[in-house]
């Protein structure tokens, strides 16, 4: 028959194993509670920062900067406006267009070599996207199919 006292001693080393499992995963378990409540911290903060950014007044835009960039859109003419405005590209078809050969009204082709581009369908097509843009916009005018000039004042 067993002794008593190794019949305890069993039993207190199997309790001293299960205290031991249950300090490892309750570290596992105090681990990921801290991650938790770090995130949960990191989120109340962010919706604290919105709503405060939400309650301020919207700031006022900025007017238009007038520089010309290329790549830029082309804004809409008004009153007071010259095409220094305009992205360079632009500018320059409004100088050939200003021009006295201009005035009188020019077909992408003659406007493709006055720029001193070939006169090859890509660049001639791309003149001519650029002048209906110009048109669009109140910069030009299409007096007839493909022909374009500047206006002496453009309507918006």
């Amino acid at each position: 028959m067993p002794s008593v006292l190794g019949l305890l001693e069993a039993r207190e080393k199997k309790v001293r194993e299960e205290v031991a499992r249950l300090q490892e995963e309750a570290e596992r378990v105090r681990a990921a509670l801290v991650e938790a409540e770090s995130r949960l911290a990191r989120l109340a903060d962010a919706r604290v920062t919105v709503a405060e950014v939400l309650a301020e007044p919207a700031p006022a835009v900025a007017e238009p900067v007038a520089n010309a960039v290329t790549g830029s859109v082309v804004s809409r003419w008004a009153e007071g406006m010259t095409a220094s405005v305009l992205p360079p590209d632009y500018q320059r078809i409004m100088s050939v267009l200003e021009s006295e050969a201009g005035r009188e009204g020019m077909r992408c082709q003659q406007l493709a070599t006055a720029l001193g581009l070939q006169a090859v369908p890509a660049k001639v097509e791309g003149l001519r996207s650029k002048a209906k843009r110009l048109v669009e916009r109140g910069w030009a005018l299409q007096v007839r199919p493909g022909v374009f000039t500047p206006l002496g004042t453009p309507v918006g």
